[in-house]
């Protein structure tokens, strides 16, 4: 476009050249065939004419048809306004009215510059909220621009998620083929308003083809008012008149079937050359019609010039297309006159190409610069790819350096074209060796954090078995040293991590809660309590063992139960008096030579005759044999759990470690459900 529009030729010298030789020859031929009566009708109508408004823009779809002739009469000459370029596209009806709107100065500055938006700086969200509004408009000629920079920007950004996804989903561990991409609801709402979009120009085309086939019949009705018409004995000036107002009609009718265009014209022209014929227009008439195209070509070369001042280099660009299409449509101004248009025109349009050269010279400097600066990307990537990392630590401290390089490059914009595909294909391919040689590293410590996995499992069940624990000093230790192994353990695998450190926070959150629950107002109690056991301890060392086995064992078991009623000392206080406690038991015992087994045995016989004599024996009883039957249950799990766990180990010395210490628990477990069985056939 921009070579047609710097074309040195002036578009009406071929017509105007030809006419010079024609014109005096043609004038004496119309003084000598006119009457009297016919020059007098003339002068009226050429004062008219100098009254009249300009001729409106030809429609452009004659302009395609039409074929280029030199004028042969005077008569042709006045007719050379209407009369087209052989080449120029079609317009439609809301096109060719938007021009002569723009012309005409009805459409405002402000208005055409409501087309002007940068979609670059758009994201999904507004490009979905931009479509779903232009769609509404069900004019296709006047959205259909918007509706294709809407969709390839869209696309563009759609593309870039769907990769950042990728990116994503492989820095995570990911396989690229098992990578699906699932729609958004942007994504969705985009394919539902440009659905709407293309109904709309199916619609619109068909009405527009039915359209053309009425228009065809009204040109046709139109050829035959103008055979009419020639064929008439009006006055000059009211056939005149007739002429002109069918011709505007035939401009303003608008596109027919393209097979029908060419036979069309040549129909209409012959028509048009026998009204000339008819009607012997003078001189003075093309004259007026000189006069006129040259006002139409100032008024377009102060409209170039306004361009100069124009900040959208492509506005003004497309603006000049459409001012040197309506200068050729114009038609030929008065010789003395037409080279200095010409060249005014010319001049601007030379002037608004090289400032639209510049600016895309700019844009090439710009886009050299973000080659250089991805360049400097792929060699940062490309040192960090080439380390080589041994911790998990390390890779993912450095997969946060290549996820920023990566969002670095998506900020710098475009390259030239012809490096674009290489950078990024480079680029690329170091995201895709680094994220490769991650998965398989962590591919190789699976194996560890399964283990380690076992190992944590193992804490949750001695945790769980100290959850209700009520040593609360004993305990708390136990618990802290577990918490201590927890962390030293390592890494599970990810979808267990959530699940067993919760399940090992609750076991000791469960004890911890009930130890805050059990030291609140009981200083004053575990005072006394503390007396109490210490007085206790004191009769327990100052007994002296009799002969009969069995008042022995009573006053023992009297003690014992004397030392559980008592209740809790000062935590502080509580391992000492225990000690004491255990000392002084174990020194009775050693004097009444007595096993504890068979101290403990009598203590649950004992303990089940109490029982039987409460008040709520039934309740009691039932409460006692829930509690042991949940202790079997539990211990149960723990048997099948660690049998399980068992299976996972491979063939190793280390790996037959953890298998014996896992058998030992597990005949432990065994062993203390028999016992626990035993208690329950005892109620």
């Amino acid at each position: 476009m921009e070579e047609k529009i710097q074309s040195n030729q002036n578009p009406e010298q071929s017509t105007d050249e030809n006419s010079k030789t024609e014109k005096v020859e043609m004038t004496k031929k119309n003084e000598v065939q006119l009457s009297a009566k016919e020059r007098e009708e003339i002068s009226t109508l050429l004062k008219t004419k100098t009254q009249s408004n300009k001729p409106k823009a030809a429609d452009s779809q004659d302009k395609q048809a039409e074929p280029q002739e030199n004028p042969k009469t005077e008569e042709e000459k006045v007719d050379a306004a209407p009369k087209k370029a052989e080449t120029v596209n079609q317009l439609s009806e809301e096109e060719r009215n938007e021009i002569r709107q723009l012309l005409s100065g009805k459409i405002s500055k402000t208005s055409y510059d409501e087309h002007e938006i940068d979609y670059d700086h758009l994201n999904k969200q507004e490009l979905v909220e931009l479509l779903e509004d232009v769609v509404l408009d069900k004019d296709i000629s006047h959205i259909k621009k918007q509706v294709a920079e809407i969709k390839t920007h869209f696309i563009k950004l759609n593309k870039e998620e769907i990769a950042s996804e990728l990116q994503d989903f492989l820095a995570e561990g990911g396989d690229e083929e098992e990578f699906k991409h699932n729609e958004d609801p942007l994504e969705k709402r985009f394919n539902i308003a440009f659905g709407v979009y293309r109904h709309n120009k199916a619609k619109y085309s068909e009405q527009l083809e039915k359209q053309k086939i009425v228009n065809l019949q009204k040109k046709h009705d139109i050829l035959e008012e103008l055979k009419e018409l020639i064929n008439s004995e009006e006055t000059l000036k009211k056939t005149y008149d007739e002429f002109k107002a069918i011709q505007e009609r035939w401009k303003e009718i608008g596109m027919v079937p393209a097979a029908e265009l060419s036979e069309l014209w040549k129909n209409y022209h012959f028509l048009v050359e026998k009204f000339f014929d008819k009607v012997r227009i003078n001189n003075e008439l093309r004259d007026l019609d000189l006069k006129k195209n040259m006002e139409a070509k100032i008024a377009l070369c102060e409209k170039a010039e306004e361009l100069l001042v124009e900040d959208s280099v492509v506005k003004s660009f497309k603006l000049l297309q459409k001012y040197h299409d309506e200068y050729r449509e114009i038609g030929p101004a008065p010789s003395d006159k037409k080279d200095e248009l010409w060249e005014r025109f010319k001049a601007a349009t030379d002037k608004i190409n090289e400032k639209r050269r510049e600016y895309y010279a700019g844009i090439q400097n710009i886009q050299e610069d973000n080659y250089k600066a991805k360049l400097a990307l792929i060699e940062q990537v490309q040192e960090v790819v080439s380390q080589e990392f041994e911790s998990i630590k390390d890779w993912n401290s450095n997969t946060d350096k290549v996820n920023n390089l990566l969002k670095t490059w998506k900020t710098i914009g475009r390259v030239p074209k012809a490096h674009n595909d290489e950078v990024w294909e480079t680029f690329r391919g170091h995201l895709n060796n680094f994220f490769e040689r991650k998965r398989k590293f962590f591919g190789e410590v699976k194996d560890q954090q399964m283990n380690n996995y076992n190992l944590k499992l193992n804490l949750c069940v001695e945790a769980e078995n100290l959850q209700d624990s009520t040593d609360w000093k004993q305990t708390t230790n136990k618990l802290i040293k577990l918490q201590k192994e927890w962390k030293a353990i390592g890494p599970v695998p990810r979808r267990h991590s959530d699940k067993i450190w919760k399940r090992f926070r609750a076991a000791c959150d469960v004890f911890f809660n009930n130890k805050s629950s059990h030291f609140k107002g009981r200083k004053e109690e575990e005072k006394n309590n503390l007396k109490a056991k210490e007085d206790l301890i004191e009769k327990i060392k100052a007994f002296n063992p009799t002969e009969d086995k069995k008042n022995n064992l009573d006053t023992l078991k009297e003690f014992q139960r004397s030392w559980v009623e008592i209740g809790f000392v000062p935590f502080d206080k509580k391992d000492k008096v225990q000690s004491e406690y255990r000392e002084a038991v174990d020194s009775l015992l050693d004097k009444m030579q007595i096993k504890k087994s068979e101290l403990s045995q009598e203590d649950f016989k004992e303990k089940v005759e109490i029982m039987k004599n409460s008040p709520d024996s039934d309740r009691v009883i039932s409460k006692e044999r829930a509690f042991l039957s949940n202790k079997i249950k539990k211990l149960q799990e723990d048997v099948t759990l660690w049998e399980n766990n068992i299976g996972f180990f491979t063939v190793s010395s280390k790996s037959s470690t953890f298998k014996d210490d896992f058998q030992k628990k597990i005949d432990k477990a065994k062993k203390e459900i028999e016992q626990i069985k035993e208690k329950i056939r005892m109620l």
